[in-house]
């Protein structure tokens, strides 16, 4: 926020906002088109919804489906647990709208600084590193039980995929598995309609990336939290502004790290989306992509944008200049040299 900006500010902010909306109105004919390179491979761009409402966006711009359906919404600044049929119908909406495109819906990720009223208080030295994701569910077990028979519901109204925040562990799936059977058999003595879901993990921690080949027994996909991976491999708080500048994309170790997530989770056949921040970012994709991601998911808003990057780019030259760059020695030297190579046949000239 700009208090009292000066002329030049708002010349600067008006001249902004002329140029988004007329780049906005030029991408309007790529949601026609698909996301191809040029030398042929199709990169999935698929929408994150932060609320019920944004799915007419996504199904607009021709979105791949719904990578990421935050629910938050349901519970941060309520007093009370949501019930079963608001959540159920929230989620049909989403489905219908996309239909027959695939919604991923992830349950709860709470904790951190997602706290609902209705949670017993904690306290914690560091939220980030305390009850978060899969652990509140201990805490609340009803909380999750109840989400899980919603999304079965839901389900019986377009392919749905149950996606599950702050996997560490094989035993956090085998439970996870346990109550999605026992809310399906549930709604089955109960004869209420259900469909089928695919069911998996987000990689956000170091001990999640290391143990993928063993998740992936037991998952049907990943979803990859660019956000939540930096800050805990990096160790670095991603709301301390003093620390910006050590929140690195290019970190050489966390390059390594996803590159072998996605290497583990192709071995076993499971897909992998990554829906961070850096799948919004345009050479943040591009990084992703020489990595052997062939799914990102932003927000609608930039869907038409990434799609228009991934058919301006050649993916063997891509690939080729990612292998090159996995022995360079720091992110800034990465980053730069990505910018260097990249500048004379990808738009990259919005990016610093």
């Amino acid at each position: 926020m700009v208090i009292a900006p000066s002329r030049s500010e708002k010349h600067w902010f008006h001249d902004r906002d002329v140029k988004a909306k007329e780049r906005a109105k030029a991408l309007e004919s790529l949601a026609a088109v698909e996301p191809v390179t040029k030398d042929g491979v199709r990169i999935s761009i698929y929408a994150n919804l932060e609320l019920p409402s944004d799915a007419e966006a996504a199904a607009a711009v021709n979105a791949d489906g719904v990578g990421l359906f935050r629910t938050e919404f349901l519970v941060v600044g309520k007093t009370s647990v949501p019930e079963e049929e608001e959540q159920y119908e929230a989620f049909r909406d989403v489905i219908e709208t996309l239909a027959p495109r695939p919604v991923t819906i992830r349950t709860f990720d709470l904790g951190g600084d997602k706290f609902p009223m209705f949670l017993p208080p904690i306290a914690e030295e560091n939220p980030f590193l305390g009850w978060r994701g899969l652990r509140i569910y201990e805490m609340m077990p009803e909380l999750f039980h109840n989400q899980v028979r919603a999304i079965l519901r839901a389900a019986a109204h377009g392919p749905v995929r149950l996606l599950v925040p702050m996997v560490n562990t094989v035993e956090e799936i085998t439970g996870l598995r346990q109550v999605v059977e026992e809310a399906r058999a549930e709604l089955q003595a109960e004869g209420v309609e259900q469909g089928d879901v695919m069911v998996g993990a987000m990689l956000e921690t170091p001990a999640a990336i290391t143990i993928t080949e063993m998740l992936a027994r037991h998952v049907d996909f990943f979803s990859l939290g660019t956000n939540d991976l930096i800050q805990y491999m990096l160790a670095v708080d991603r709301g301390n502004a003093q620390l910006a500048r050590f929140f690195d994309l290019y970190h050489p170790a966390l390059l390594r790290y996803i590159g072998d997530a996605v290497k583990a989770a192709g071995r076993a056949g499971r897909p992998i989306c990554v829906c961070g921040e850096a799948a919004s970012d345009p050479l943040g994709a591009l990084l992703l992509i020489g990595l052997g991601i062939r799914s990102l998911s932003c927000a609608p808003a930039g869907v038409l944008a990434q799609k228009q990057l991934i058919r301006s780019i050649d993916l063997g030259r891509l690939e080729r200049l990612m292998a090159e760059l996995l022995t360079v020695e720091t992110g800034q030297e990465i980053r730069s040299r990505m910018l260097a190579a990249l500048r004379d046949t990808v738009d990259l000239s919005g990016v610093e």
